[in-house]
């Protein structure tokens, strides 16, 4: 199996779209862009290069994830395994790069989330201090769908005392020193 991974910076420039295909799965789909930008020695400033454009195809619980969080314009990190779609259109045969996603983030350079963990219920079998299987793993390696409830020491445990308030004084907008 020779997949071809990668991560891609850029902004979404469409509105995601989610629905259940005929197998069962829902998924969400939204096309981005990502424009290399250097610095020109000439002009003394950054100039845009060229725009790669790709669909990116979200499965399972990344798809409601990204539906309910994703919106046009937002700038995003997508890492995932490129594939190409390909078609037979009016003038002949077509083809545009896509990623199938295995993680879709906000590019915290440009700004601040609120991360909200997904709510999991606990499976039967996972009490009694015995860690639940880890099971749906996808080809990336992480979770397509388990239903696991977080373990301390293992994922993220809600604790008010370990993290700062997004408000937090210290965390205050600074003016950039050039």
């Amino acid at each position: 199996m020779n997949d071809t991974y990668v991560t891609v910076v850029g902004n979404v420039v469409d509105a995601p779209r989610r629905y259940r295909p005929d197998s069962g799965n829902p998924v969400t789909n939204f096309r981005m862009a990502s424009t290399s930008r250097r610095y020109d020695n000439r002009s003394h400033e950054y100039v845009d290069g060229g725009t790669f454009w790709v669909d990116v195809e979200c499965w399972n619980d990344l798809s409601g994830n990204v539906s309910g969080s994703i919106s046009k314009g937002d700038p995003v990190i997508v890492h995932g395994a490129l594939t190409t779609h390909s078609w037979e259109g009016d003038s002949g045969r077509r083809s545009v790069p896509r990623i199938k996603a295995f993680a879709v983030g906000p590019n915290l350079a440009r700004g601040r989330a609120d991360f909200t963990r997904t709510q999991r219920a606990a499976r039967p079998g996972g009490e009694g201090g015995q860690e639940p299987e880890a099971e749906g793993q996808g080809a990336g390696g992480g979770p397509t769908g388990s239903d696991e409830i977080p373990v301390p020491g293992r994922d993220y445990v809600t604790a008010d005392a370990a993290l700062h308030r997004s408000d937090a004084p210290e965390l205050a907008a600074e003016p950039a020193h050039v």
